[in-house]
């Protein structure tokens, strides 16, 4: 198992003084955006390290920015008592863009990337020169290889905190969702949260691809310390009775199977998942998504838009989901191939979640963050999802989303 939080850390002082202007203190905010992350999400890449060409040519467009606003958005609308902030960023869709798009004016930029599409060493670049501008606190967008490249430049002289854009997500530097980012910041801004230790993780992208789950330790980042909006890791709960609560899933699946011949069913990824398949003698994709009727394959590791074209071929689709361990994500986190389309179509009352009953004692709530506000609203209205736990046994389980 692995906990992102390390609780080493007590208030840094140092880290959250604050620069004094014409009688105010103001709070020196960097604001860093990979435009590029996540992408590789909606196509079925799992990632977009060494892959945005493929990416771009199976269609992906960029969310970075999009989600970086509207994290801002909601920052503004929580913000008119907070201390006043300078923003510190980078030229265009590195972060000023975004900035401006809100409107947002105290701004100073200074780094530019040399090209259009920004790679990698841009991000370590615009650190090297962020980290010598006597910030407050470091904001940025993107996913856990964005929070690598950062700290490989910052290590644990800045607290950073991240909007979630990225595929995977396993830091814990990263809010929940965009709005529980903008509420860490609002927090951190009056003063009433803690700098501790974080760790740094990331999946090892090409195994990710091949269908194996590596997460490994990168190293340690200072992060704000906040139970509720900040994401813990994910973990793995294993023990002797978990297989035997599994067979009683796939049990419990192959019995829906036949009670729905005329549907298709999608599998989605995770080991819980794909223990059911593969009881069921199906050829599952661990980290992907399967089509499955009439109790067999007929697509596999599908992204957006093989997914879009089939619940148009078969028009009664169920989605089965199991939620990330300890995280509690069905959906946001790791299957963004699953998009805000693809769910409108499928309904949110064909959605089936499965968990063993030891990951729901770790998951306290079913966690969305669809990217869409108003998909994300209908989860929040809904407020509950039925979760199976065993043979014809079901919890019920509260769902948290981007919707406060």
């Amino acid at each position: 198992m692995m906990n992102q939080l390390i609780f080493k850390g007590l208030f840094d002082k140092k880290s959250t003084e604050k620069t004094r202007c014409c009688g105010a203190m103001v709070t020196r905010i960097g604001f860093l955006i990979n435009p590029i992350a996540g992408m590789g999400g909606r196509v079925g890449l799992k990632g977009t390290d060494g892959v945005l060409d493929r990416a771009k040519a199976l269609g992906a467009v960029p969310i970075a920015t999009q989600r970086a606003a509207a994290m801002l958005r909601e920052f503004l609308s929580l913000s008119a008592h907070t201390p006043p902030v300078q923003w510190v960023t980078c030229a265009g869709d590195m972060g000023a863009a975004a900035l401006d798009s809100v409107g947002i004016t105290d701004t100073e930029v200074v780094y530019s990337p040399q090209e259009d599409t920004t790679t990698a060493q841009d991000t370590r670049d615009a650190c090297t020169v962020l980290v010598q501008q006597h910030l407050d606190l470091l904001v940025f967008c993107g996913g856990d290889g964005t929070t690598r490249d950062i700290v490989s430049v910052v290590g644990t002289s800045i607290p950073l905190l991240g909007i979630p854009a990225g595929v995977k997500m396993h830091s814990g530097v990263f809010g929940i969702t965009t709005a529980a980012t903008a509420k860490i910041l609002f927090e951190f801004l009056r003063n009433s949260l803690t700098i501790g230790d974080v760790e740094v993780m990331d999946v090892d992208e090409d195994l990710y691809r091949a269908g194996e789950w590596k997460v490994r330790l990168y190293g340690i980042a200072k992060g704000i310390i906040e139970p509720t909006y900040i994401q813990v890791g994910k973990a793995s709960f294993e023990s002797v009775s978990d297989d035997e609560v599994k067979d009683e899933l796939a049990e419990h699946i192959n019995d829906e199977l036949g009670r729905y011949p005329d549907w298709l069913f999608l599998f989605g990824s995770g080991g819980t998942l794909d223990y059911i398949a593969r009881k069921l003698n199906l050829d599952h994709t661990l980290l992907g998504i399967d089509a499955v009727y009439q109790k067999k394959l007929v697509a596999q590791d599908v992204n957006e838009q093989q997914l879009l074209s089939l619940v148009k071929r078969y028009p009664r689709v169920k989605l089965l989901l199991s939620p990330i361990g300890a995280q509690g994500f069905i959906l946001g986190r790791g299957n963004l191939q699953l998009s805000p389309a693809v769910i409108t179509k499928i309904g949110l009352e064909n959605i089936i979640i499965v968990a063993t009953p030891s990951k729901i004692q770790h998951t306290p709530m079913l966690r969305v963050d669809t990217g869409d506000p108003q998909l994300d609203h209908q989860f929040a209205t809904q407020g509950y999802f039925m979760v199976v736990i065993g043979y014809r046994l079901s919890r019920v389980v509260k769902i948290q989303t981007n919707s406060f």
